[in-house]
């Protein structure tokens, strides 16, 4: 018997790496590359969360792990080609303690490689039905909204609040379309592979939505406790930090711009404080966010091992990744 998330992910990543791997293959394997070997391997070895949650859903719903494998696959395809290019774009030079695509391909190669990885996955579900399809697509176009909405110079951020001229609501747009969207895709997915009505995809795909939110505010959180600790932070991890601490305090503006400047980087009186206070905030948040993940599948989901499991999920997840990253 299943008793965690971990265990089921623990179990079932394999055939999910599987088929993730045979699928690349096909996709990758008429692409010239020049790192070739190197790019599989760091295509390969993510965890396969999500995924894996696209199958809970299924077999939570009554669903075949059959039907499940390709859905899961398509979801992995996109979170591939999106740390494809979220790492271009950031200018990251490793992945998983291996060499970004880019670094590899060059800058060209790797957006186009991303493309084609996300056009795969759009044909898959396309080939496997029309609510399919919809899925996968609306996913990418929302997460692209989602990297456009996010800060990157520092320069910018700080012209923008000094002139009152950021939007108050940039942190939930953020993790809503950059995270967020991809595990209720995910989910609803699950939802679709079961065959279940419209009423439980829908129920799926807002269940995977909070998960999501949760998982990207323990993503920034997991920041913000590492400049704790070093009592430092410069401009550039400060401009993705802003709408975060916009968000949770508002109270801090007065104190970004000097940082974004250049001007400070130490984390002195008050700025220490308000590190502390923000990461006790964002603690809380991520605790709402999984109990509104659970009320949203309280009454619909059926009542099996796999739903029970589906109720641990989200703070298993979020536990996983406070170990490591996902």
């Amino acid at each position: 018997m299943v008793m965690s998330f971990q265990d089921y992910v623990q179990t079932l990543k394999p055939r999910v790496d599987d088929a993730f791997k045979r699928e690349l293959s096909i996709l990758l394997g008429e692409i010239e590359m020049s790192h070739p070997a190197s790019l599989v391997a760091a295509l390969e070895s993510g965890k396969k969360i999500r995924g894996c949650l696209t199958c809970l859903v299924s077999d939570a719903l009554g669903g075949v792990l059959e039907f499940a494998i390709p859905r899961a696959v398509a979801v992995e395809l996109i979170q591939a080609a999106t740390l494809i290019h979220d790492d271009f774009v950031d200018q990251d030079i490793m992945r998983r303690n291996m060499p970004a695509t880019w670094t590899l391909e060059g800058a060209r190669r790797a957006v186009l490689i991303g493309d084609v990885i996300f056009a795969t996955a759009i044909k898959m579900m396309n080939d496997l039905g029309r609510e399919d399809g919809m899925a996968a697509s609306y996913a990418i176009a929302e997460i692209s909204k989602g990297a456009l909405h996010e800060p990157l110079q520092a320069t910018v951020l700080m012209r923008e609040i000094e002139s009152d001229r950021l939007d108050v609501k940039l942190y939930e747009k953020i993790i809503h379309l950059k995270t967020g969207i991809l595990f209720g895709m995910a989910c609803r997915l699950g939802a679709i592979s079961a065959e279940s009505n419209g009423r439980l995809r829908q129920m799926s795909y807002r269940y995977g939505l909070r998960i999501g939110e949760a998982y990207q505010i323990a993503d920034d959180l997991k920041e913000v406790r590492k400049h704790l600790l070093s009592r430092s932070i410069h401009p550039g991890q400060m401009a993705a930090l802003v709408p975060t601490f916009l968000h949770f305090l508002p109270e801090m503006r007065p104190y970004l711009s000097p940082i974004l400047k250049g001007e400070c980087r130490d984390l002195g009186d008050p700025l220490l404080e308000y590190f502390n206070m923000a990461a006790k905030l964002m603690e809380k948040e991520i605790e709402t966010r999984l109990k509104a993940a659970l009320s949203e599948i309280a009454e619909g989901f059926p009542s099996n091992e796999y739903s029970a499991l589906a109720r641990e999920a989200p703070r298993d997840l979020v536990r996983m990744f406070n170990v490591n990253e996902t």
